[in-house]
């Protein structure tokens, strides 16, 4: 039981020896709140599901860096938007703007829910035919005696 113990103190501090806590400096409210919604748009391209904030890879450290001496330096969001897409590509936005080079990434899932509920319809008619087919010349008759009735 002790060993359990040791052990599980050993994954959870090197769990949190991870992490890391970075601290930027700003003058201005309005600049941190720039910054903070900027690494939340643009994505880690190491983890390609985490943004910048939440990723902990080297590179996304240093773009974060970027961000902030750009920030800094006097910067507007659109110009550090285009100089990572410039850079890093469309790939680097969470939201990529509708062009032919991300059209497949907006119409996509869409195209595959329309061939999923065509497929479903499928299916659910080849089974009611398959089902129909299956009756004998008695029960046809007897289907078609109750649905006489119904009319």
């Amino acid at each position: 039981m002790k060993q359990i113990l040791v052990i599980w103190s050993l994954l959870l501090v090197s769990v949190s020896a991870h992490a890391v806590i970075e601290t930027r400096s700003f003058t201005d409210p309005a600049l941190e709140e720039r910054y903070t919604v900027l690494i939340n748009e643009l994505r880690c391209l190491v983890c390609q599901n985490n943004n910048l904030a939440d990723s902990n890879a080297e590179l996304a450290r240093d773009l974060r860096e970027h961000v902030y001496s750009m920030l800094i330096s006097g910067a507007t969001d659109t110009e550090i938007i285009n100089y990572m897409v410039e850079r890093y590509g469309d790939f680097v936005l969470f939201r990529p703007p509708f062009k032919p080079t991300t059209a497949a990434l907006w119409i996509g899932p869409f195209i595959l829910l329309v061939l999923g509920v065509v497929g479903l319809v499928v299916i659910i008619r080849k089974r009611n035919r398959t089902q129909v087919e299956a009756l004998t010349d008695v029960e046809r008759t007897q289907v078609r005696r109750l649905l006489d009735q119904d009319e």
